[in-house]
């Protein structure tokens, strides 16, 4: 490891700007990570002497295994010498003496080159002495190992929480600018991830590289020991083993990523139609949609077949290679060891063994190099921050304290912007002052920088030009934590901490007694509520206080700030998120306290800011008006057009629903704009009703000034949703996997096949291997010859027949895998289509999530069924096959061995699950600590606020210590088991040598059976800790496959099908809603239709107005049958809705909504999308086309009907993809045309046009128009007025406005309706 990077941070990040951007762009060059011995800058002496002595320990265990193979070698040897004693003493004439053999004459005994031949080889004894050496090696591995792995894991584990701590206080310091450039999950998952990619780094993982790359080193030590000549042969081959893994890896990564690609094509079809759902189902484009994406899996198919192909002439490649090496390498070995006699036999193994046994760790080595790199990259961003300066800080101790404060509050000339828009200037030279103990308002349009000279005065930004004093002091000169001790602030959305209702008053200021909180809470009118409740004060609020309705929050937030007792009150629109009846209560809370404090108080009712003392106007960043109410009234500036424009508000509505619906619009736009993020830069002014309030964005009722939901009214938990039990599917049955797999069982067969040739590999390798030792005991050389060619060509036709089995398992599993795969996405792809529009309103059902199902559940059940498969079957034929080899060559032996090989097993299963297991137990115990740091990371503006930021530092700190306790202790734990596994495998071979020693002298086994047992039982244990390996996988397939079945059994509430419901020949258009009432599933606490009552005759046009959220787009959905209302009926030509057959109802209807779904593909095609039951003819698109006065337009277009209209038909302007909305819903030619506020988002020029093409389009229809400009519905024939759910009058345009009743007020005051 090079310590190459040198890793340097910018110092004090310029103008804190958000920098990370041009950061970024500068780093792509050389892809910055932090140098690798940086990462463990926060280790100690004391933590380093303790890794040196770890990497000792590892290297010390790799070198174990070389040094075994010199006692395998050196008891080859033992073997042969006494296989050639036996057969020599075989001749009756022949008798050993002083390890000699004579003839029994006296005549020394000579071979035919004149040597004389040694007898009396106590194998026994030598056997013994063998034994002792494996145990020893056995315990010192033992032991080393535990060592190596434990101090590493403990030192790291204590480097990591040093480094989350220094990481989270860090951030805790930084200022506020700096987390408008950060989005909190990002800093969240760099606390949870990011650290532990760091501790995979510098953890296990950096002993196991060592301990791997000294086996590497040793074991051609003991090659170049041995015999120099075959070690050179050897590696010589090698090359061609490493050549093929490398290219493998290539190729997998390059043909995975072609896959992805491929399926991504799919993947975004599947998320534009599931994210326009709607507009699919009203056209019933199911089955065409269905049809496009199985289109687009074909391509990616084709890609997962060739990778299975590759990797399958890969594998057999490898495998047909390293049994050539084998037969090489014996070949020219058993030449040195017979002709030459340059090697002995024992030699031969050890130089064999050795070279392969260091080319394979050195393999085995690069998967760390990984996790080192992802580990550097992950630092990068943490080492950063920890090393960054924050430009306000919080935690530091300089700056004055004044002795006594008054209150005055001066603006300088301050310019300002937000560090993350730089572009656009907040306050442009703002002056202005703000007298002690006055109530001073803000009042101005939003985005003119109210709320922003609010966040000044508590130094979360400073300006960048000016300066803000308060009695005369600049507040940068004061101390930050003193300062923000005297303010108290009140926000729109009040922040509560999960806590009690106490502890959550007690942040306002630490060590208050029962008194001052009870006190405080009294003034801020919240005693009485919190008294009420059953816990009283010890009431939990929940998550971010989700048990409170917002006036309890807001009181409890003002009762929060109360008890500060601060010089300076800060309101920033503190009643507006509430309902009236709260508001009056909160209200006469705050007027209470106002008095005595500097108070500044931003508001947007007027109500709440007739009595201040002074109210300054703002407009584009400066204050243009001061004054009182009544003289800014005079002066007809910012002050008077935001009264007149309220007041006609509120003198002209039904019940002031709309009044609140103009402010709403204000306060949103605001909020979103205060919040000051990256993010909002592209603030658009929210508009209240757009498509998103069919889904569940924000409450529509919210806007009728109603919201009086008190969450403590048990919702019943029933209907909330029926699909709850998403999280945790029961495993699904194999059987029914491998049923959808039905149709591909001949692969499945080939594959099998391959799968168990590949499978006795293995042990006929054992069988050959234990041949060529049994040759070096044959006396004669000619026949020693003869064997050793024998077995070295049965090697090459093994090595050719693996080549063609394991690419047929690679190839056969590919195919019926891919099959599958692509069988499931589409059936998968089709249940989803099938399901009601309700079952999509549920976040869990959201497009990214089922798209994400679509993709990677589907190839994880695959990981169930084919290469699963042929896992198992070569696992079990292995297992198979070697035991069969060993009880027919020695029974005995093999049961000796049998009793390790549990243990054997064990090691590997425990080696696979402790790298599983471990990372699970860390997640669940880093929880806790995680909920506090979201917490405060989301939070950071009112912690800021309340200067509470060391309470959650230590907060942290102390939850960090659990999850840490675990990890030393579990230091030990892996430490051990790790020891354990390693050091099984020689106890294994110690007791077996010695028993087959025993075996050997007194029974007369031959020895090359107790070789060729030993082998064949190693063999089949290694197969076996590989099989529970894959555990894992198949568990997660079955989860998913699971899910996956659940889905397909789902029964939707709305029946789709072609064939069940009635359909009837004369369709005619007639429409009746009776007393419906209805809630969306996903907010079951909201009746959204409270007994509609409307009815329209064919031919005739209905129009509903009323403000946002009375339910006027619901009762089209309903229409559409996207729903179903939950009591009363729609009836359509005297047809209960739910009754009717769906596509038939929805061929019939042709809708145009606000925002119209394009889909990614032609014009043309887009308006043949109308018609999906059979094709539509050009002719017919132009004629709907010239109907939406579209034709002319097309027409200039150089590629006429052809041209795409780009995702979401984003190349075209607003009014064009309105015009191809209208003529798609011409097309179909419907009896019921439903137009959903289809102008409202045109300019005035494209909506004439396209207002013409609907009156076109509603000859002879039947036609429910939403509206918000009445000028568009005064030819209605029937006017429908909605509030809250319910029709309050209904007739033509004149009756209407003779009855002078709320549509005649909307019209006479030209209010926006919505």
């Amino acid at each position: 490891m090079k310590k190459s990077i040198k890793f340097t941070t910018t110092p004090g990040a310029d103008d804190g700007a958000c920098n990370e951007d041009g950061d970024e762009e500068k780093n792509k060059e050389n892809t910055l990570s932090v140098g690798y011995f940086q990462l463990f800058r926060f280790a100690t002496w004391k933590d380093n002497v303790l890794m040196v002595v770890g990497s000792l320990c590892a290297l010390i265990h790799g070198a174990a295994s070389p040094l075994m193979l010199l006692v395998y070698g050196m008891m080859t040897d033992t073997f042969v010498a006494y296989e050639l004693e036996v057969q020599e003493l075989k001749d009756p004439n022949k008798e050993c003496n002083n390890n000699t053999i004579y003839w029994k004459n006296g005549s020394i005994y000579e071979t035919p080159e004149n040597r004389t031949v040694y007898c009396g080889v106590n194998i026994e004894g030598q056997m013994t002495k063998f034994a002792y050496y494996y145990v020893g090696i056995g315990v010192a591995v033992l032991f080393v190992s535990y060592f190596q792995i434990t101090l590493w894991v403990s030192v790291a584990a204590r480097q990591i929480q040093r480094i989350r701590k220094t990481y989270f206080r860090k951030v805790m310091r930084m200022e506020i600018g700096w987390f408008d450039c950060n989005s909190v999950g990002e800093l969240n998952t760099r606390i949870s991830d990011d650290i532990n990619k760091i501790n995979s780094a510098i953890a296990d993982q950096v002993s196991i590289f060592i301990e791997r790359l000294s086996t590497f080193v040793f074991g051609f030590m003991v090659g170049f020991m041995g015999g120099w000549k075959l070690t050179l042969v050897v590696i010589a081959v090698s090359p061609l083993i490493g050549m093929a893994a490398g290219l493998m890896a290539m190729a997998v990564a390059r043909l995975t990523g072609q896959e992805l690609r491929a399926y991504a094509k799919a993947g975004a079809v599947a998320d534009e139609v599931l994210s326009s759902i709607r507009t699919v189902a009203a056209f019933s484009g199911e089955e065409k949609e269905a049809e496009r994406y199985d289109k687009n899996l074909v391509e990616a198919q084709n890609w997962g077949v060739k990778k299975g192909m590759i990797i399958g002439v890969f594998q057999g490649y490898l495998w047909c290679i390293i049994f050539l090496c084998y037969a090489l390498a014996f070949w020219y070995g058993s030449k040195l060891v017979i002709d030459t006699k340059e090697l002995s036999p024992g030699g031969l193994i050890q130089v064999f063994f050795g070279v392969l046994m260091a080319a394979v760790n050195l393999g085995q080595a690069s998967p760390c190099l990984e996790a080192f790199a992802s580990g550097r990259a992950a630092a990068k961003a943490i080492f950063d921050t920890i090393d960054r300066e924050p430009e306000i800080n919080c935690f530091s101790e300089d700056g004055h304290k004044l002795d006594k404060v008054k209150g005055d509050i001066e603006f300088h000339n301050v310019t300002f912007y937000y560090p993350s828009r730089p572009e656009v200037k907040i306050l442009n030279d703002l002056s202005m002052q703000i007298k002690a103990g006055d109530t001073t308002a803000f009042v101005g349009p939003s985005g003119s920088g109210k709320s922003t000279t609010v966040q000044l005065i508590q130094r979360f930004y400073d300006p960048k030009e000016g300066m803000v004093t308060l009695d005369g002091h600049d507040i940068r000169s004061l101390n930050i934590q003193w300062l923000r001790s005297l303010i108290g602030i009140v926000e729109q959305e009040p922040v509560l901490f999960s806590t009690t209702i106490a502890e959550n008053i007690r942040y306002g200021r630490p060590g208050v007694t029962m008194e001052d909180i009870i006190q405080a809470t009294k003034e801020a009118n919240a005693y009485n509520f919190i008294m009420d409740l059953p816990q009283k004060f010890d009431t939990l609020v929940g998550e971010s206080g989700g048990q409170m309705s917002g006036g309890q929050k807001q009181r409890i937030a003002i009762a929060r700030a109360l008890i500060r007792n601060p010089r300076i009150l800060l309101l920033d629109m503190a009643t507006s998120a509430l309902d009236n009846e709260s508001e009056a209560v909160v209200q006469e809370a705050l007027d209470k306290v106002r008095m005595g404090r500097t108070t500044i108080s931003i508001a947007h009712r007027l109500s709440t800011i007739r009595n201040a003392d002074v109210i300054i106007g703002f407009e584009h960043g400066q204050a243009v008006e001061k004054g009182t109410h009544s003289e800014l009234l005079e002066r007809q500036g910012v002050y008077f057009t935001l009264v007149t424009l309220q007041n006609q508000g509120t003198s002209n509505t039904a019940n002031g629903a709309d009044s609140e619906a103009v402010e709403e619009d204000f306060d949103l736009r605001v909020r979103s704009f205060s919040r000051g993020s990256c993010k909002s830069s592209k603030r658009s002014s929210v508009r209240l009703r757009s498509q998103s309030t069919l889904s569940n964005d924000f409450v529509p009722d919210a806007i009728s000034g109603s919201l009086k939901v008190h969450l403590d009214e048990d919702i019943t938990p029933e209907n909330i949703c029926e699909d709850d039990a998403d999280g945790h599917a029961e495993p699904a049955p194999v059987v029914r996997i491998l049923k959808y797999n039905q149709p591909e069982w001949p692969y499945m067969l080939l594959g099998s096949l391959g799968a168990a040739i590949n499978g006795s590999v293995n042990p006929i390798y054992a069988v050959l291997f234990s041949q060529i030792l049994g040759t070096f005991g044959i006396r004669d050389v000619n026949e020693q010859r003869e064997q050793i060619d024998g077995i070295c060509i049965l090697f090459c036709i093994v090595a050719v027949i693996s080549f063609f089995s394991q690419f047929l398992q690679g190839y056969a599993f590919a195919m019926s895998g891919e099959l599958l795969t692509r069988r499931l996405r589409k059936v998968g792809f089709q249940a989803m289509l099938k399901q009601e529009i309700g079952w999509f309103d549920d976040p869990r059902n959201s497009p990214g999530a089922l798209t994400t199902r679509l993709a990677s559940d589907a190839s994880m059940v695959q990981g169930a069924t084919g290469s699963q498969i042929g896992m198992i079957v070569n696992s079990l034929t292995s297992i198979g096959a070697s035991f069969i080899i060993a009880f027919y060559f020695s029974w005995k032996l093999t049961l000796v061995i049998m009793c390790f090989l549990p243990l054997i097993g064990l090691s590997g299963v425990l080696q696979a699950k402790m790298l599983s297991g471990f990372a699970n137990e860390d997640k669940n115990a880093m929880e806790e600590a995680g909920q506090v740091s979201s917490e405060a990371l989301g939070n950071i503006r009112t912690i800021a606020g309340l200067a509470k930021e060391s309470s959650f530092v230590e907060s942290y700190e102390q939850k960090l210590e659990r999850p840490y306790k675990s990890a030393k202790k579990k230091a030990h734990v892996y430490g051990l088991c790790f020891g354990f596994a390693q050091c099984v495998i020689f106890m294994a071979y110690a007791a077996s040598f010695r028993y087959g020693g025993y075996l050997v002298s007194s029974e007369g086994l031959q020895y090359m059976l107790v070789f060729r047992v030993i082998a064949a039982i190693v063999v089949s244990g290694t197969a076996l800790g590989k099989a529970s390996s894959f555990t894992p996988d198949y568990a997660k397939a079955k989860t998913a496959a699971a899910q996956f079945f659940k889905l397909m059994d789902r029964i939707p509430k709305i029946d789709m099908s072609h064939t069940a419901g009635e359909k009837w020949e004369k369709f005619r258009g007639e429409v009746e809603f009776r007393n419906c009432k209805f809630t969306y599933p996903t907010r079951p606490d909201i009746q959204v239709l409270k007994g509609l009552v409307v009815s329209v005759k064919p031919g005739q046009t209905l129009a509903f107005v009323g403000s946002s959220g009375c339910g006027k787009s619901t009762s089209v959905q309903l229409l559409e049958r996207f729903y179903d209302p939950d009591e009363g009926q729609v009836l359509i030509d005297g047809h209960p809705s739910h009754t009717v057959n769906v596509p038939f109802l929805r061929s019939q209807i042709g809708i145009v909504s606000q925002e119209p779904v394009l889909f990614d593909c032609s014009i043309a095609e887009n308006i043949q999308y109308g018609v999906n039951m059979h094709s539509v003819s050009m002719e017919e698109i132009i004629e709907a086309s010239k109907k939406a006065y579209l034709h002319d337009f097309v027409m200039t277009l150089p590629d006429k009907y052809e041209t795409q209209v780009g995702a979401q038909g984003s190349q075209l302007s607003r009014g064009q993809k309105q015009r191809i909305a209208i003529a798609r819903a011409i097309v179909r030619n419907p009896k019921i045309l439903l137009l959903d506020e289809a102008t409202s988002a045109l300019d005035t020029e494209s909506e004439k046009t396209v207002q013409s093409a609907l009156d076109e389009a509603r000859k002879g229809r039947t036609c429910i128009v939403i509206a918000h400009r009445l000028s568009t519905i005064q030819t209605a024939d029937i006017i429908a007025v909605m509030s809250h759910g319910v029709v309050i009058e209904q007739g033509t345009h004149d009756k209407l406005m003779a009855t002078r009743g709320a549509y005649y007020k909307l019209v006479t005051t030209g209010a926006p309706i919505s």
